[in-house]
């Protein structure tokens, strides 16, 4: 009989304990390398906007570019805060006829931007401004400065 009980008290602390440890939340549009193929060079806005859907942000500095934001969090246990494991950013950057020239896929790795296609990091000035807000969350300005945090 006290086995029996010792047996349950086991199992009922197993349970209860296995929904406080790990969860990982995933937020945004992740897109898979077969939705990606489906968008190839030269491919219209239309198209585009079919494919992949409504983009997470839009720049408009240099031609038109689409942003689809992807981030993944993970919680050890439930009590503590979700801590971000990998963050994407897939940019579509187009031409004066709004056809697709270019391709970007950028994660964080060590609080840069990365380029995870050619392994180079993109220096553009205004994508390397706005991927960096996105990427760092420093895009808040500071109202009694009205200038970025430092």
């Amino acid at each position: 009989m006290r086995r029996a009980a010792a047996l349950a008290l086991v199992l009922a602390s197993t349970a209860a304990l296995g929904g406080c440890f790990g969860r990982t939340y995933t937020h945004g549009y992740v897109v898979t390398q077969e939705t990606l193929d489906q968008v190839p060079m030269g491919s219209s806005r239309d198209q585009v906007l079919l494919t992949l859907g409504t983009p997470s942000a839009i720049g408009r500095s240099g031609g038109e570019t689409f942003y689809y934001i992807s981030q993944t969090r993970e919680k050890m246990f439930e009590f503590m805060q979700p801590e971000v494991v990998d963050q994407r950013v897939l940019a579509v950057y187009f031409d004066d006829e709004n056809r697709v020239r270019e391709i970007g896929n950028y994660g964080l790795k060590d609080g840069r931007v990365f380029d995870f296609i050619s392994r180079k990091t993109r220096t553009g000035g205004a994508d390397y401004g706005f991927l960096t807000q996105v990427l760092r969350g420093a895009g808040n300005l500071t109202p009694a400065q009205g200038q970025l945090p430092q």
